[in-house]
């Protein structure tokens, strides 16, 4: 979680430095993610939004990998294709992440889908934030999963704010778990700031979900995305989750300031170093990854398309 949270805050420093074009941070959800990734298994399939960081590295998907997607360079799966914070890895079951909102909630549900007919013994996990559930997309996948039944985990995190979006303006019923449970799914509220809450929330769906084989649904309620000043009190308070598993550990005698300084000092030298050697990396050009895995073997329509763009950018370099 201390690792995530600093490399967190280091990619959105170096964002804003115009080292890479976009980053959205994490914030405030360390708990949620980690926890969540702790309790998935390596067979499960992750149909992320883009506040999911955590839950990626915990899958395996390293940090080279992180700054591979953000500077686009040749470690990058998508070959640049896609805007910065749109990872995937399909080795690791980590689907693309798409920018427009909800998308990836019917994806999460007909992976699901396909698993029971299967009869695997994984699951699909679908995340998606509080103003995302206000989408068709939510709706309609929902009850695709609680009529069809599938092997669907849904994550929702509610911060309570959906970048900018206050839940008073969003919606006047008892939040979004209680959506799930009116479309026949089972469902539980987390406190999503709470770290072994999400982390054996999250083992008991997955064990629902694969005894049972129908969808489970999760709510988080972090209500961590606040203005400077209410996030400052927050963390004061030790509400938080790293300020509220620091006070636990410390006072089981598992932590200390000392052990703490240490590990921010480690975890800051190696994403340094690591962005040190990304930005040495080549990266893929528009027309290089453009083009790239469009057809498995040339075609003619499309390398006159190719040259026909080749010549528009020449004309237009600014």
């Amino acid at each position: 979680m201390l690792n995530l949270s600093i490399w967190d805050n280091m990619l959105y420093s170096v964002q804003r430095q115009g080292r890479f074009s976009f980053y959205i941070q994490n914030q405030g959800e360390e708990a949620t993610q980690i926890g969540i990734g702790k309790a998935l298994k390596p067979e499960d399939h992750l149909f992320c939004q883009y506040r999911e960081l955590g839950v990626l590295l915990m899958k395996g998907f390293k940090i080279e990998e992180v700054l591979g997607q953000l500077l686009s360079t040749k470690r990058d799966e998508s070959k640049g294709r896609q805007m910065p914070i749109s990872y995937s890895q399909h080795t690791l079951g980590i689907h693309t992440i798409c920018t427009p909102l909800t998308t990836q909630v019917p994806h999460s549900m007909g992976a699901g889908y396909a698993f029971r007919l299967g009869n695997e013994k994984r699951i699909s996990v679908g995340f998606f934030g509080e103003g995302a559930a206000s989408e068709g997309d939510f709706h309609a996948a929902a009850n695709f999963a609680a009529t069809l039944k599938g092997n669907t985990l849904l994550v929702c995190r509610n911060n309570g704010y959906a970048i900018s979006t206050p839940v008073k303006d969003q919606y006047a019923g008892d939040g979004i778990a209680i959506r799930g449970i009116a479309y026949g799914m089972q469902t539980i509220r987390v406190d999503g700031n709470d770290l072994f809450a999400s982390y054996l929330a999250t083992k008991a769906a997955r064990e629902l979900i694969l005894k049972t084989n129908e969808p489970h649904s999760t709510s988080d309620d972090s209500s961590a995305y606040r203005p400077p000043g209410e996030l400052e009190a927050w963390n004061a308070s030790g509400i938080l989750p790293l300020a509220r598993l620091r006070k636990y550990l410390t006072h089981q005698g598992w932590w200390s300031e000392e052990e703490e300084e240490a590990q921010r000092k480690e975890a800051r030298a190696y994403m340094l170093q690591q962005m040190k050697e990304a930005e040495k990396i080549k990266r893929w050009s528009v027309m290089e990854g453009l083009f790239a895995d469009v057809w498995s073997h040339p075609v003619q329509t499309l390398e006159e398309q190719k040259e026909a763009f080749k010549q528009h950018i020449q004309t237009h370099k600014d």
